[in-house]
């Protein structure tokens, strides 16, 4: 049986709020140039519309990939955005998406609708188009609060991490410094992470240990109750 609704109906679009790091360097944010109006030359979040037979979920990941070539990335849905006036095409509200990667492991290629993918820090983000930097906003807000009680901060790390690039990630987000001594013995209470036996290599400093993240023991805790607190 087909149905037909009386009322007209918003369309469905996803956005995609994309962090990155690279060791010593500020956060960042991943923008695409719109080839399309509206807003056609300026800046804006990687995104479009959700597709009639896919989940609003497969739609934030193909988006991402079609418009700057990242894949794989930590997704998570992050708000609904529905002012009526948001887009001047239509009706159209947004669901976004925030997702964390480190920069080494992706190489950017615009393609679809977007013209340029850049990556710009947090300080310098450029005017956007739509409600783009509400969104940001808001994601910013997200990603400081929960790396305080979920180990999504491993997420913008190499599979390889010092202790030191691991305390410059949580300064970077928190904006502010950390005491060394106390989130050194804060982490390694926990005891979730994993000594590889190896250390860096062509530093001018003294090389200091690599370390991964137990993912597999923090699931099996996290079940028992445990709560992740930095």
């Amino acid at each position: 049986m087909s149905y037909t609704y009386e009322y007209p109906r918003p369309a469905l679009t996803v956005d995609c709020v994309v962090f990155g790091l690279q060791q010593n360097a500020a956060l960042k944010v991943l923008l695409i140039r719109r080839k399309l109006d509206p807003f056609k030359g300026d800046w804006a979040l990687p995104g479009g519309f959700v597709q009639i037979s896919e989940s609003v979920d497969a739609a934030a990941a193909r988006e991402l990939k079609e418009e700057t070539g990242v894949d794989n990335a930590y997704l998570e849905q992050l708000y609904t955005f529905g002012q009526p006036d948001r887009d001047p095409r239509e009706r159209v509200v947004s669901v976004a998406y925030y997702a964390l990667v480190n920069l080494s492991e992706h190489t950017l290629q615009a393609a679809t609708d977007a013209s340029d993918a850049r990556w710009f820090e947090l300080s310098v983000v450029p005017p956007m188009g739509f409600d783009h930097r509400q969104i940001l906003e808001c994601a910013i807000a997200r990603l400081r609060a929960k790396i305080r009680y979920e180990p999504i901060g491993f997420e913008l790390l190499p599979k390889m991490f010092t202790l030191s690039q691991l305390q410059q990630l949580y300064e970077q987000i928190l904006e502010r410094d950390l005491d060394k001594r106390n989130f050194r013995a804060k982490l390694l209470k926990m005891d979730l992470l994993i000594d590889t036996q190896q250390k860096e290599t062509g530093v001018a400093h003294r090389a200091a240990k690599l370390y991964r993240f137990d993912m597999n023991k923090y699931q099996s805790l996290k079940r028992k109750g445990f709560s992740f607190d930095l």
